[in-house]
């Protein structure tokens, strides 16, 4: 009867502790701290809004004040200006600004943004210095409003991630948190320069956080959301390229378009990432300083826009009369051809500005010249899905460039074409090229980035499915003399690490071979009969079973320990040993997963004359 009380004394504990680690065991990891966290994106969120009208003033300014000698900070065009052959020579004086600045302010401003952010993320702890806040906007609008063809993206992702990461500095924060603070301030700025703010929490997820935890996205998408709220008061609402009215649905014939549209917009993305770091690999080949390279660009950029000057400035204009469907083929080709030279020189250089905006442009223009061989499906639908497609095959983030388009343009209907579109596109240029625009010069720079998520498998599997019970454990009353002699005796030696335990099975230590052989060889005959449980010592580190793996590896990296005894939680008993190799096994499940290939369903095909042996059995008798 005692017997039975104590077993189910036992069990009850054991049904009382399993329901308390399913508490504990949750879907996510986040904890409160997310709060105070959200409340400083939401600030940050706020003064990015602020950051990114001031670099569209800027922009607009250097603009006016470089090809029309005028003081106004409204946007235009560097088109009609009546310089002439002149021209030429304002994106050079632009370009020596900018080397001048990148060489004696910060080397941080050089680029397009992005991979400087990511940088920053990975190897910097979050931490962007204060003056790039300042000199990244100011060579941007300097380079932009010099007729330089990029876009306001990049250096505003720059920009916000600087502000946010200088105001996570100001705070007791960890470097996750800083991290969180730079990518709220990235989304912020880029939601509130094109009113797009569920693709900046996006790009955000898929190009700078690489995590998808409540911890950063939460904070990310509330600094996106107030940025978006306060620039409808600062810059008005979207969209940005309102489009004429698609069909909801176009049919088999533009579906496969879609498709088609999106191979070609993988290749051409596969060639623009190529061209621009093909002029990157010649500008490294020079003799001169790195400083002079923008200028070298500013040239290519002032005869490209002497021969075709739509392809100068950030180009909204030009984007939205192709999504309108009313440019002439002549422009198309331009658009191709010009842009993409003078872009991908321009950014081989060195100079500052951003991708997003010239691959808008040169997508709209695969787009138009699709368009007069696809069926029609209404004016500007083939240039809106062919600039979906290459913002997803080149920046390899295929998610944020099909809410981008739509946020951009308010058309819901061109979700499935451009799903179908970006998701071709960033199928091509992930079997071709083995990284993005974005992630090449981080990798040119010694590092390597992986954009894959998945589940860890040392979340999913627990210390009992890898432990090893067949262990050899040493009772506490036998003596020191005793365990000596039958070690000496044992050749095998693969336990280095060996439990103690009590007459109920509790632990009562550990020791290591060295340990006993150490103390014989100090005190010899003194201490052979020294039970052996008076030598042991509490171990640094212990696992219980039902514990993640994941948890068991923190705790190995912050104790030092790489083998350590698994016990019961209630009781104490010794259950078994877990050691890093056995941690391994994890992985080497997640391997086999991944190589092993075999056929689990399997049909048997019977002809008309086999019968079932049943049937025979029954009609004999």
């Amino acid at each position: 009867m005692n017997e039975d009380r104590e077993t189910r004394l036992r069990n009850n504990a054991a049904g009382i502790d399993k329901k308390d680690r399913n508490d504990e065991l949750g879907d996510f990891t986040t904890s409160r701290r997310v709060v105070p966290i959200s409340l400083l994106a939401a600030v940050i969120g706020l003064v990015c809004a602020f950051v990114a009208l001031a670099l569209l003033r800027l922009i607009g300014l250097f603009t006016n004040l470089f090809y029309f000698g005028r003081w106004n900070m409204t946007m235009v065009s560097p088109v009609g200006n009546h310089l002439g052959v002149y021209g030429v020579f304002v994106p050079i004086a632009g370009a020596l600004i900018i080397g001048v600045m990148a060489r004696y302010g910060s080397e941080r401003i050089r680029g397009h943004g992005i991979p400087e952010a990511i940088e920053a993320i990975l190897l910097n702890g979050s931490r962007i210095e204060p003056k790039v806040a300042i000199l990244k906007p100011l060579s941007s609008a300097i380079s932009i409003g010099s007729g330089g063809p990029f876009g306001a993206e990049g250096p505003i992702i720059m920009t916000g991630g600087a502000v946010g990461s200088m105001i996570a500095q100001l705070f007791h924060l960890t470097s996750a948190e800083r991290k969180t603070l730079l990518v709220a301030g990235a989304a912020g700025g880029m939601s509130a320069t094109f009113a797009s703010p569920v693709a900046a929490v996006l790009l955000a997820v898929e190009l700078l956080l690489f995590e998808w935890k409540p911890r950063s996205v939460v904070p990310v998408a509330l600094a996106s959301a107030v940025a978006a709220v306060v620039r409808r008061y600062l810059l008005g609402f979207g969209p940005l390229f309102p489009v004429p009215i698609h069909p909801l649905f176009i049919g088999p014939e533009g579906l496969l378009g879609c498709a088609l549209v999106g191979l070609l917009a993988g290749a051409l993305s596969a060639l623009l990432t190529l061209s621009v770091y093909a002029a990157e690999d010649s500008f490294q080949r020079l003799k001169i300083h790195w400083m002079w390279w923008p200028a070298i660009g500013g040239l290519a950029i002032g005869l490209g826009g002497l021969i075709f000057p739509q392809a100068l400035g950030v180009g909204y204009d030009t984007i939205a009369a192709l999504l309108q469907g009313n440019v002439a083929r002549g422009v198309i080709l331009g658009v191709l051809l010009v842009k993409w030279f003078i872009w991908a020189v321009s950014l081989g250089s060195g100079t500052s500005g951003g991708v997003l905006a010239p691959l808008l442009m040169m997508g709209g223009a695969l787009g138009g010249l699709e368009a007069m061989f696809l069926p029609n499906e209404g004016a500007g639908f083939w240039p809106l899905i062919s600039m979906g497609a290459i913002l997803g095959g080149t920046m390899r983030s295929p998610f944020t460039s099909i809410i981008f388009a739509f946020e951009l343009t308010h058309d819901a209907n061109v979700l499935l074409p451009l799903l179908i579109s970006s998701i071709m596109a960033h199928g091509f240029t992930v079997l071709t090229l083995r990284r993005s625009i974005l992630t090449e010069k981080v990798a040119r720079r010694g590092y390597h980035l992986s954009r894959e998520y998945a589940v860890d498998p040392l979340e999913i599997l627990f210390v009992r499915e890898v432990m090893r019970t067949k262990v050899a454990v040493l009772p506490s009353a036998s003596t020191l003399g005793g365990i000596w002699h039958a070690l000496r005796l044992d050749h095998r030696q693969e336990q280095r690490l060996l439990p103690v335990v009590s007459a109920e099975g509790q632990l009562v230590g550990v020791l290591t071979r060295g340990d006993i052989s150490q103390r014989m060889e100090q005190d010899g005959d003194a201490v052979r009969g020294l039970p052996i449980g008076d030598l042991a010592r509490a171990s640094a580190a212990e696992a219980y079973p039902d514990e993640p793996l994941r948890v068991v590896v923190y705790r190995m990296a912050e104790t030092g320990c790489t083998r350590m005894p698994v016990l019961e939680r209630t009781t104490r008993k010794f259950l078994g040993l877990l050691s890093l190799n056995d941690l391994l096994k994890a992985r080497s499940r997640h391997l086999e997963e991944e190589r092993r290939r075999e056929r689990t369903l399997k049909f048997r095909l019977f002809s008309p004359k086999e019968r079932n042996p049943e049937e025979t059995q029954s009609q004999g008798a």
